[in-house]
């Protein structure tokens, strides 16, 4: 029996170290965070169950190793992971007769600060709990982190790096190519924060928030974790949201932070309850990988039961074929839930799907809809051999030590229809009256194969007028939207090439650079581009790759056949919003949607934030009055909050309607 509980130990080992790996140093998910604590909980049955603990096992090690491109330090104290629980009668039990502080447990990455002479002087990484990353260039680069503090004794605490959904989803926005999307908003802010290029930590808007004071010498803190953390407050830090519970009264409390979760702007995946009592928390010491004055409380996940109907396969525009779950529709957490992403190969192999399966799903966080267990594992589901789209040869890749299937054919007209719908939109060449379904039927008929083609409907004229849904009036007024769009500009094109990484920012930003010339940003070397502020590396590899490719320039010749650049006129006496930055949030009333909005701040020199911080100008909302995690935060740093009316006569704003 030992034997083959050893060689499960060493299977959950391995399964666990390499999911590890994955998410943690290369922001990469290989199996679904319920089925790693599902494994996690195994692993540590068995080691009980045995009394052996095996050398480097995961219940003992604490967080990924360093990043070889990054200095690394050792830490001065270890840096343990939290005992957790999923019972509230277990957290009250534990605090036992005494206060406790209970506050978000933030989802992001945990970072170490030291201030000296009032100067912060270094910023380190958790990294595996023993050795951390350096990153003090790019921790200066944190929205709401003070550089400079009144205490100047050494000062040192922690806290959690984080990108707030608001912000997670308009970086997510700007990226046309789903696969290069970010997963969530931990893995983007730790990216954002663990690489050489501080303009990206920049760009990101990454918050910190302390939870945690280690040493300031000479302060009399009242054997009290609450009066550190008003100390930290003081000093301009911005602390975890927490509450004062005792044993009768953190049941009701946690019930509040379930509602509040469902809005809060921070990613948060559970709670932490630490005693308030600085002595007597002291007195309890550690084990191993747990200290023992503090505890995690993770959500327990609401699971329903279903069928699985059918697995989707989604190509997409740079051929990558993900498979989606399609089950029965189950209720999660007040919605109806019918579908969910699967993510990759490796991912379904490890959950052994198959039509009719009994699978159980949550929402990860209470948001994200995922397979938790499969309780059939019929794993009976065919990897298609053919792309659905194009019927063209598909092959299983290794992309991020993930397998994924790709279609291989060049020519699928997914990766070309995702193309023109890009190349048509709003923010691009903004034609109006193409959408994707009558792109597809246009491509189905051979009317539009490549960009130029969609200045040339005059040539199809006799088959445009007689499809359905189309006649005399439509063929003109979509003839009539394309001569519109063909004077535009080199940042409208840039973007609605899908070029990699360029959304709309890194295309005005490129396009302004080069002042408007495409031939200079043709020629440009992947340095010169990588060097523009708030562009970077990544963008000015792939920005000048997209150029070296015969096939792209020749269609990009096509279309500037057809097509006039208009350089973009900067009138300066008209830039009143310039260093001003706004938040807008909610529904409007005077522009057609937010996107519009933003284009006529930034016309006039302003920015626009997804999150409100203590440079924030103002927050445009409709509904001031709103309980909102943005209002909060407005009112917290005192930033006025005006409606859309308010907000146009204070700043002398035209509005759209």
């Amino acid at each position: 029996m030992y034997e083959e509980q050893q060689k499960r130990m060493r299977e959950l080992h391995k399964v666990l170290k390499e999911a590890s790996q994955a998410y943690y140093a290369k922001d990469e998910e290989i199996i679904s965070n319920f089925e790693y604590d599902k494994l996690y909980d195994e692993l540590v049955s068995l080691e009980e169950e045995t009394g052996i603990v095996l050398s480097g096992s995961p219940t003992v090690e604490v967080g990924y190793e360093a990043v070889d491109f990054l200095p690394k330090e050792k830490h001065a104290s270890p840096m343990l992971s939290l005992a957790k629980t999923k019972s509230r009668d277990e957290l009250a039990d534990w605090l036992l007769d005494k206060e406790g502080l209970l506050s978000w447990k933030l989802d992001g990455l945990t970072i170490v600060l030291t201030y000296e002479n009032g100067n912060l002087s270094k910023a380190v990484t958790r990294g595996n709990g023993e050795i951390g990353e350096i990153i003090t260039p790019n921790a200066k680069m944190f929205l709401n982190l003070p550089l400079k503090i009144h205490y100047t004794d050494t000062l040192i605490l922690r806290g959690e790096a984080v990108i707030g959904y608001s912000d997670f989803e308009k970086i997510n926005a700007s990226i046309e190519n789903e696969e290069e999307k970010y997963k969530n908003p931990r893995n983007l802010c730790s990216g954002s924060v663990r690489q050489l290029n501080n303009e990206i930590t920049k760009k990101r808007n990454v918050r910190f928030f302390a939870f945690n004071l280690v040493s300031a010498p000479g302060v009399d803190f009242e054997n009290s974790r609450e009066k550190q953390m008003e100390f930290l407050e003081s000093l301009g830090f911005e602390t975890v949201y927490r509450v004062r519970v005792n044993k009768a009264t953190i049941k009701e409390k946690i019930e509040w932070f379930e509602k509040e979760i469902a809005t809060y702007d921070i990613p948060s995946d559970g709670l932490v309850l630490t005693y308030d009592d600085i002595a007597y928390s002291a007195s309890l010491g550690r084990t191993a990988k747990f200290p023992r004055d503090s505890i995690a409380f993770k959500w327990q996940d609401e699971v329903a039961q279903t069928t699985l109907k059918e697995i989707e396969w989604s190509p997409s525009r740079t051929g990558l074929i993900n498979p989606v779950a399609i089950f029965e529709s189950v209720q999660l957490e007040g919605t109806t839930v019918s579908r969910a992403s699967v993510h990759n190969i490796s991912v379904m192999r490890s959950l052994k799907l198959g039509i009719g399966d009994q699978i159980t799903v949550y929402k990860a966080n209470m948001i994200i809809p995922q397979i938790a267990e499969n309780l059939t594992c019929s794993d009976n589901v065919e990897i298609p051999k053919t792309c659905p789209a194009c019927g063209g040869a598909t092959e299983i890749r290794e992309v991020n030590e993930a397998q994924t299937l790709v279609c291989t054919n060049p020519e699928c007209p997914v990766k070309q229809l995702k193309a023109l719908s890009l190349f048509v939109s709003r923010e691009a060449l903004n034609v109006d009256g193409l959408s994707e379904m009558t792109l597809e039927k246009f491509a189905e008929k051979g009317i539009i194969r490549e960009y130029a083609d969609l200045f040339r409907l005059d040539r199809h004229k006799s088959s445009i007028v007689c499809m359905e849904g189309f006649g005399e009036k439509s063929y003109e007024n979509l003839v009539a939207s394309a001569d519109k769009a063909r004077k535009t500009t080199l940042a409208r094109l840039l973007y609605g090439l899908g070029i990699g990484g360029v959304g709309v920012a890194n295309a005005k930003l490129i396009a302004r650079h080069f002042d408007d010339d495409l031939d200079k940003c043709i020629s440009s070397t992947e340095e010169e581009i990588s060097e523009i502020e708030g562009v970077g590396p990544v963008i000015g590899k792939s920005f000048t790759e997209y150029f070296k490719n015969p096939v792209k320039v020749a269609q990009l010749n096509e279309v500037l056949s057809e097509i006039t650049l208009e350089k973009t006129v900067v009138d300066q006496s008209a830039q009143t919003l310039k260093g001003m930055t706004f938040v807008v949030t909610g529904s409007l009333n005077h522009f057609k949607d937010r996107a519009a909005l933003k284009e006529r701040i930034e016309e006039k020199g302003g920015k626009v934030s997804g999150s409100v911080s203590s440079k924030t100008e103002c927050l445009i909302n409709n509904d001031v009055t709103s309980s909102s995690s943005k209002n909060k935060t407005a009112k917290e740093l005192n930033i006025p909050i005006l409606s859309e009316d308010d907000f146009l006569e204070k700043y002398g704003i035209p509005a759209d309607f």
